[in-house]
């Protein structure tokens, strides 16, 4: 099955989230990811859901979030023509004999150290799943006690807006 990151974009009220998740849920997706916030428009959300599909059932479901009276336009977004990232925090057992070489491993995937305390230290980072998977292997050695991660974030490389073009045929 393919991976296909869809960009949502929805009018902000309540309970609108729970519609479209439900809907993947009635279609037995399996939701990777999802991230929901605001955007540059006010009164407009945007979610940003990665689900692996076929296309067929893709087409079905993207069909159906049209139907939800909510949602205002729908975009998926391929590798190719969008910018997509996740972000993490990382809590890893750093003492002292090892601090140094967890903090030039961090530095090595432009990650930063957030937070230091005696026994651990924890590590900010953000970039591709690929990415990500490469920075915990390389922490892995020395303890990962606990890991926070975000769902994809998606945006159209470009000049045009999402938003904008939501305006323009609504």
């Amino acid at each position: 099955m393919a991976r296909h990151t869809l960009s949502v974009l929805v009018e902000d009220v309540p309970g609108v989230l729970t519609r479209v998740a439900s809907l993947f849920a009635r279609r037995a997706f399996n939701i990777n990811s999802l991230a929901v916030g605001p955007t540059e428009v006010a009164g407009m959300s945007r979610i940003t859901v990665v689900v692996e599909a076929e296309g067929d059932l893709l087409e079905q479901v993207t069909k159906q979030l049209n139907k939800l009276i909510n949602v205002l336009k729908i975009v998926e977004l391929t590798t190719e023509q969008s910018v997509q990232r996740d972000h993490v925090l990382i809590k890893v057992r750093a003492d002292a004999a090892t601090r140094l070489q967890v903090t030039q491993a961090a530095d090595l995937f432009r990650a930063s150290v957030v937070d230091v305390a005696i026994d651990s230290l924890i590590i900010e980072a953000t970039g591709t799943p690929e990415k990500l998977s490469a920075l915990l292997s390389v922490l892995e050695p020395f303890g990962i006690r606990e890991i926070v991660q975000s769902g994809t974030l998606a945006i159209g490389r470009g000049a045009k807006s999402m938003s904008d073009r939501a305006l323009r045929s609504a």
